[in-house]
């Protein structure tokens, strides 16, 4: 009883606190109540009089009447009198010799339409169709074609009018005049068929349209706006829940190390759970506020645009009755409660480590870039919320949402992800117990901030990274990686793999020649023992048979991603296995060890345990291979490179280990039947339930063998678990 009245009086204090912060209150109250309405409302009036205009604007329209005798000029000019109130055709003949698609370039006319003759049927004497730059011909009033040299007539043949239409994309009105001009095109188009037919003595509509059908959608209108709204409002959810949590996060963590009020509190007599309870619970309490907020405000809006795309006829959703969605906003707010628990905690828990707001916002960033990244989840066609996504943090609430809005949604997809939740928030406050009970963590002495910008003569010879140092040279390079390795890739191919390769190792390697640092120490240098290798392999032997269950088991969930990896392979598969041992296992290993178990391992060993060291570089690792597919295996080789550093002190292991990896699938991609009548076992086209588990079970083995050999020389007091 007391306990709770301790952080009753502590969430009361805290919840003050960050009222009085008028970011939160902004963010809380004035973006989804104000500024929402007020940017929709604006954009919609924008939109309504751009479109007004263009609908009653006048548009200078010049046809060239020389090949098609005038025939679209006339129609044009008797069937551009539209309805009272739009637009209006400015209608201009052409004149020869005259460059008119120079004036629709400089925006004088808004379409120029020329014509031109096409002839169907017989061939000339070339083998080419005619056309009118065809000067050894002629059309005669018989409809015929004689050739002019006196080398015989042609067979008969039809003469159609191909008209083209020259317009600026870029200038609005030559845009949507072109729009105009092609439906008038299209009408006369058909009314011409029609009268051929009718000549001919046939049922025009028979003959143009020889099937009729329709489309009958047999989803109600609760499913059909729940459709729509199901792709966009989750991810719009999780910003706000997000932009919700993040202010009133770093307030009560990183705020009060700045306002030097901390140490304060932590005089009193309170525990550190009662003190973590209050900060969590009143961060929760924020984020859940400012997330109903945002979703009463975009729902608002989006059933009141949806009400008016209907009454205007542009969606066809039926009469959508809004209670009927009652069952599914109840179930919604249990989850999005669940996702707020553990948005919080994860949140508090990466604010927990700066020392300043400032600085809080850059550790942040990332944060919110990784769940922006898995929130997309919602907009990929036909991902269903099955057994193994629900267990995903924020992938899973995005697609609960979308299938709970087209009610698709079952029982045990509900509460797994309900439980899944939970158990991740109950995880997150249990790691922030850990950070609050680390004096080294809640008073540092600043040596994670970025020193790139620092003056280079003030930085001390010697040393790691920081932890900022890390965080940037990933951020930095990931962007690298995207936009310059992916044009290296395009254009140059295995060559561009390459080339991407040696960024990886250069922008840490020159980030630590800049800041002084100690490379030998920086990127554990050392000359390692023959033990250690061997364990090293070993244990990476036992990743190859843990990862291949896990890519066989995942491969079905992601098949888009997976297909992806498939296609990048099969290209490396077309040039030399030497040439892709060099690029793919060779490179690899020293390029992104350099940076991996390098450079962000020593910047996260100076500041981290083993456990926090070991998942920060798994972490990172995993995410920047960039898939889904692929990513936990990847952390957890990631992982197990990263102990054997810790333990070993050198990085050539790992190097090894790395090479080892990608040189066996090297060789998979280039004799895969050999390897599989070598190790039937790695079959995957054959691979079951049974042999899956046995081949896991058989890694798991390998894995605890390969890392024991590693640690027993090495668990002394230089290298504490």
């Amino acid at each position: 009883m007391k306990s709770r009245k301790i952080i009753k009086v502590l969430f009361k204090k805290e919840l003050l606190d960050v009222l009085r912060d008028k970011k939160t209150v902004i963010m809380m109250l004035v973006v989804p109540v104000i500024l929402y309405p007020l940017i929709f409302m604006v954009a919609l009036g924008i939109m309504s009089a751009v479109q007004s205009n263009l609908d009653t604007n006048t548009y200078d329209i010049v046809v060239d009447t020389a090949a098609d005798k005038g025939d679209f000029y006339d129609y044009l000019t008797k069937n551009s009198e539209g309805q009272e109130g739009s637009y209006t055709l400015n209608i201009t003949s052409a004149e020869g010799g005259y460059d008119y698609m120079s004036d629709v370039k400089n925006e004088k006319y808004d379409v120029y339409v020329s014509a031109e003759y096409i002839y169907s049927g017989a061939e000339d004497m070339t083998g080419d169709e005619g056309s009118a730059a065809d000067d050894t011909a002629y059309h005669e009033d018989d409809g015929s074609t004689k050739n002019s040299s006196g080398l015989g007539e042609y067979e008969e043949k039809r003469v159609r009018i191909k008209y083209h239409i020259y317009y600026l994309s870029s200038a609005t009105n030559s845009n949507y005049a072109s729009g105009i001009i092609y439906e008038h095109l299209k009408d006369m188009n058909s009314k011409m068929s029609r009268q051929i037919l009718y000549d001919s003595g046939l049922d025009a509509e028979m003959t143009i349209n020889p099937i009729l059908f329709e489309y009958d959608n047999v989803a109600s209108g609760k499913q059909s706006m729940g459709s729509m709204l199901g792709t966009v409002l989750p991810f719009l959810l999780v910003i706000s829940l997000l932009m919700g949590i993040m202010y009133p996060a770093i307030d009560t963590t990183a705020g009060e190390k700045e306002r030097g009020t901390l140490e304060t509190l932590l005089t009193l007599p309170v525990t550190n759970r009662q003190m973590i309870v209050g900060k969590f619970l009143t961060v929760a309490l924020i984020g859940i506020i400012s997330a109903f907020l945002n979703i009463l405000s975009m729902g608002t809006i989006a059933i009141y645009a949806t009400k008016m795309l209907r009454d205007n006829g542009l969606i066809n959703i039926g009469n959508v009755s809004f209670s009927g969605f009652i069952p599914v906003i109840l179930i919604g707010i249990v989850a999005i409660l669940a996702f707020s628990l553990f948005l919080s905690a994860i949140t508090m828990c990466v604010t927990s480590f700066a020392k300043s707001y400032k600085e809080a916002n850059n550790y942040i960033t990332p944060l919110m870039l990784i769940v922006l990244f898995i929130g997309y989840i919602g907009f990929i066609p036909n991902m269903d919320l099955n057994g193994a996504v629900a267990m995903v943090p924020v992938a899973n609430i995005c697609l609960l949402i979308k299938e709970l809005l087209v009610f698709k949604a079952g029982v045990d997809a509900v509460a797994m992800v309900l439980l899944s939740n939970v158990l991740y928030a109950f995880i997150a406050i249990m790691l922030l117990s850990r950070i609050y009970d680390s004096e080294q963590i809640l008073f540092s002495d600043g040596r994670g901030s970025l020193q790139l910008f620092e003056k280079r003569s003030n930085l001390k010879k010697g040393g790691v990274p920081t932890v900022s140092d890390a965080w940037f040279v990933l951020l930095f390079g990931m962007v690298l990686v995207i936009y310059v390795g992916g044009m290296l890739q395009t254009k140059f191919g295995t060559g561009g793999i390459a080339g991407t390769q040696l960024i990886i190792l250069m922008l840490p390697l020159s980030m630590a020649v800049y800041t002084k640092k100690d490379l030998k120490q920086t990127f554990s240098i050392k000359k390692p023992r023959l033990i250690d290798v061997v364990g090293s392999l070993i244990l990476m032997i036992g990743c190859i048979g843990v990862g291949t269950s896990i890519s066989v088991w995942l491969a079905n969930v992601f098949k888009d991603s997976t297909a992806k990896a498939e296609k990048t392979i099969s290209v490396l598969g077309e040039g030399n296995i030497w040439v892709s041992f060099i690029v793919v296992a060779l490179m690899p290993a020293i390029c992104e060890e350099m940076m991996f178990r390098g450079y962000v391992f020593s910047a996260a060993k100076a500041r981290y345990k083993m456990a926090g060291t070991v998942i920060f570089v798994a972490i990172a690792f995993g995410v920047y291979h960039m898939s889904i597919a692929r990513f936990f295996v990847t952390a957890m080789i990631g992982a197990a490179q990263a102990l054997v550093v810790y333990y070993t002190g050198s990085i050539i292991p790992a190097m090894i280990m790395h090479c080892f990896n990608n040189a066996f699938s090297v060789i998979r991609l280039y004799h895969e039947e050999d390897v599989i009548r070598v190790m039937p076992f790695m079959d995957e086209s054959n691979f079951g339930l049974g042999r899956g588990v046995l081949m896991f079970l058989i890694g798991a083995v390998l894995m605890a063998a390969g890392l024991m050999l590693v640690i027993k020389k090495h668990c002394d007091k230089k290298y504490p678990v």
